[in-house]
């Protein structure tokens, strides 16, 4: 398992993107996103920091339900 990475939240979100999550509003330093599944709709916030906190990518990262290895290869 690697190291969760530090990176700016426009690198985070077009990882995202490619994963099939969708920009959904930004209010102030907060964007929104959210991914349909068969069974649900997982929603999640981005802040708008660079660099986001290693801390607080590791949390998103568990809400979307990915691993950091595989995130990693979204980069």
């Amino acid at each position: 398992m690697s190291k969760v990475p530090s990176l700016s939240y426009a690198q985070i979100i077009a990882a995202l993107k490619r994963d099939g999550w969708n920009v959904i509003r930004q209010k102030g330093s907060h964007i929104r996103l959210e991914k349909m599944l068969d069974d649900e709709i997982l929603k999640i916030t981005v802040p708008a920091h660079r660099p986001v906190k290693r801390s607080t990518l590791s949390h998103i990262l568990k809400q979307a339900r990915l691993e950091v290895d595989h995130f990693i290869d979204l980069l």
